[in-house]
């Protein structure tokens, strides 16, 4: 009986264990699926544009897919949404462009099983120069709107990621992008924080304190030259003690500029852990 009740409750702190890990993947071609795989990723981030060509026909898809199906790892989000040349605020928008643009990416994006996409897409959301802030966001927020009853039809999320003032002048910090998302005010519209583009903001972890309830994934990089976990022995603690604090059960991504993938990812998934488990 006694043993009985030990495995009952070691079972119970083992599942809550297990369950409150944080996945850990990287924003790779999936042509390094058995690498990552074997240093102990839990998932890969593709590109909408090379994964899920919303620009070309099925036929083109349907190739990539037959390699997607041979898979090792998951792929549980796309970034790189949306071309330059789609522009999402100012005079010359082209929103039901986008929208149909949207519609194809989903649902093959369904079909690979991937719930997340990002929409960083620094260029298509930049203001223009002139052009009102104010008016700017509110065509942002409608677009949303419209985009987040595409995503709901295929199941997937689609979450905002704020990016460093260098890239875009439009939404850097999680602040603003978590009001962006309370305003919009749909399931399937959430949010992202990136790390590296926080530390290059100086914006403080409490912001994911603060958004915590709309994170559904993060990116990760060191703050100086974008490189690796481990590289230049960035200290990542306060924003993953601020993940933990929220009781994050996302996956974090490594985006990072690599020079020697083997060398790198394999060092930047034990510095993660490390710092995580600290």
């Amino acid at each position: 009986m006694k043993t009985l009740l030990l495995n009952i409750i070691f079972g119970f702190y083992f599942s809550i264990f297990v369950h409150s890990q944080i996945d850990i993947g990287a924003c790779s071609p999936i042509k390094n699926d058995s690498l990552l795989k074997a240093n102990n990723y839990d998932f890969i981030e593709g590109g909408v544009s090379v994964l899920l060509v919303p620009l070309e026909h099925d036929s083109v898809y349907d190739k990539i897919f037959d390699k997607y199906k041979k898979m090792q790892l998951p792929i549980r989000s796309c970034t790189s949404f949306l071309p330059g040349n789609y522009k999402v605020t100012g005079p010359d928008t082209v929103h039901q462009q986008i929208l149909i643009y949207s519609e194809i990416a989903f649902r093959r994006a369904q079909k690979m099983k991937i719930p997340y996409i990002v929409f960083g897409s620094a260029r298509a959301r930049s203001i223009p120069e002139g052009f009102d802030k104010k008016a700017a966001t509110d065509q942002f927020i409608s677009l949303l709107k419209k985009m987040g009853s595409i995503a709901a039809k295929y199941d997937i999320t689609i979450v905002i990621e704020p990016l460093n003032s260098k890239e875009t002048n439009f939404i850097n910090s999680v602040v603003e992008g978590g009001e962006i998302v309370k305003a919009v005010n749909h399931a399937n519209i959430q949010l992202l924080a990136d790390i590296y583009h926080m530390t290059r903001e100086q914006e403080q972890a409490s912001s994911i304190i603060q958004y915590g309830k709309y994170i559904k994934h993060v990116h990760i990089a060191e703050n100086d030259q974008r490189t690796t976990p481990g590289v230049m022995g960035q200290d990542f603690s306060p924003y993953l003690k601020a993940l933990k604090q929220i009781n994050y059960k996302g996956g974090i991504s490594i985006e990072a500029h690599v020079k020697d993938f083997d060398k790198e990812m394999s060092k930047a998934i034990i510095v993660l852990k490390e710092q995580l488990k600290d």
